[in-house]
């Protein structure tokens, strides 16, 4: 929709991808602008700054052959929407929304602003209902809760895309399979990287419930500022319009915030750690509180965000603001990728502080929140022996001790090293008992003897102790 003809031709200079424009001061902050210039070809922009002297322009496309005398700027919406519809799931489109996927584009049911609502922080509902993604590390020792934000800590080179892709296709809410829906958004992705999640999306049929926003490494660095929010729309009507249960997986959170570093550096502003902007933090904090349940409201938006850390540095400016932010962690493990174990999580850093809402009798199985204490406890007790082991040699182990090492190995090769298989919680809760009943159970200290009269002995299924695979 047009809302104003008027054009502004007193273009004064350009820097990178940013356009001043000099007396556009009734221009309003993230409005939507065409620019032309001499040959006609229309360019699309965002106003990211307005002042009494001049707007900021971030154009979408290169800003090559723009010239300063003949390029004029026409005003086309007054915020950035994005049209949305239900019929959006099973498409792919790109950064900016478009159809990549050679379907006609969506006929929209509304234009939202792209922005979101404010979420009245007394409207919301605590996050309590168990979200299974089919990965034993996740489900039993960071359990993932519908309306919660728990991202991703990964490396450059370590599996994160191949780990998001099976999130998508197994997670799921026990009982709401019919209305859950995943929504992933990829930004700054390589062409080999937007073949391969096309590729799986398609090949595992996640794609029926799935809406997809890929933005390519090539493409401006401004469309990577708004691919998550055009993604986080989406989720939030077909959440609160459609009564969806959504899963957001945004990939890489690194690559938006380094664009976020790029545009600021265009804008000539004061840079803040590592050269980041200093109000990265409330950036980022506008993605990440779109997550929620909301009361009176069937569906919900819950977000697991991916970043890769530079240099596997916990403290640099992008994970510790995340950490701040977020509710808890995910830690992608190079040691255990290394040894061929897949998904390579390690679960002692990692960390759900939604976890005891959502888990134990009812929700997911009564002694689950034990079995995950249980296992922390012993596997660090079994890479403590390692280290002891790598000085002094096995001889200096006692027979416990010895049992203690055996289960890290186990641990790590038939529980978190499950590889491309689809596990139900009781599956992993099996596996796990399967493991700790090779300790005697004078060990087991934060397991009830309820739990342990019931389970220990548990056999392993044959199909799990195959299951060991690398990607």
């Amino acid at each position: 929709m047009t809302l104003l003809q008027k054009e502004y031709n007193d273009v004064a200079y350009i820097s990178g991808p940013l356009l001043f424009v000099n007396a556009a001061s009734d221009l309003a902050y993230g409005a939507i602008v065409n620019i032309k210039d001499a040959s006609g070809k229309l360019r699309g922009g965002q106003v990211i700054s307005v002042t009494d002297q001049n707007a900021v322009i971030q154009v979408f496309e290169e800003t090559r052959g723009l010239d300063l005398a003949t390029a004029s700027v026409s005003l086309v919406e007054d915020v950035a929407r994005l049209g949305v519809s239900k019929e959006m799931i099973g498409r792919r489109f790109d950064g900016l929304g478009r159809p990549i996927d050679g379907l006609p584009a969506v006929v929209a049911e509304k234009r939202l602003s792209i922005n979101g609502q404010p979420m009245n922080p007394a409207a919301r509902a605590k996050p309590e209902e168990f979200i299974q993604t089919g990965i034993s590390t996740i489900d039993v020792q960071t359990s993932l809760i519908r309306g919660q934000k728990l991202p991703i800590f990964s490396g450059s080179g370590l599996p994160h895309n191949e780990l998001a892709a099976q999130i998508a296709r197994q997670a799921k809410v026990p009982g709401h399979e019919g209305d859950f829906a995943v929504v992933f958004a990829a930004m700054g992705l390589t062409q080999r990287e937007v073949s391969f999640f096309t590729q799986e999306f398609e090949r595992t049929g996640a794609l029926a419930r799935s809406v997809l926003f890929l933005n390519k490494a090539d493409d401006p660095a401004v469309e990577r500022l708004l691919t998550p929010r055009m993604a986080l729309t989406t989720a939030e009507y077909l959440a609160f319009e459609h009564g969806y249960h959504v899963l957001v997986i945004l990939t890489d959170l690194t690559n938006y915030c380094e664009a976020l570093r790029e545009i600021g550096g265009a804008r000539e502003e004061i840079p803040g750690r590592r050269g980041f902007p200093g109000y990265m933090y409330t950036d980022l904090a506008s993605l990440y509180e779109r997550a929620g349940v909301v009361d009176g409201k069937p569906g919900s938006v819950t977000q697991v965000p991916i970043l890769s850390m530079p240099d596997d540095d916990i403290t640099h400016p992008i994970p510790d603001l995340t950490g701040y932010i977020t509710e808890g962690q995910i830690v992608v493990d190079r040691t255990l990728n290394s040894k061929g174990v897949f998904p390579p999580i390690n679960p002692l850093p990692s960390l759900s502080r939604l976890q005891g809402n959502g888990i134990g009798k009812g929700k997911t199985r009564a002694d689950h929140k034990n079995i995950s204490d249980q296992l922390f406890a012993a596997y660090a007790n079994g890479l403590d022996l390692r280290k002891l082991v790598a000085i002094t040699g096995e001889d200096a182990l006692t027979e416990t001790d010895k049992l203690y090492l055996k289960f890290a190995n186990d641990f790590e090769t038939y529980f978190i090293g499950q590889g491309d298989q689809d596990r139900s919680i009781e599956d992993s809760l099996t596996v796990a008992w399967g493991i700790l009943s090779k300790l005697p159970q004078s060990q087991l200290t934060r397991i009830g003897k309820d739990s342990i009269d019931k389970y220990y002995g548990t056999k392993m299924d044959e199909m799990w102790k195959g299951s060991r695979s690398t990607k």
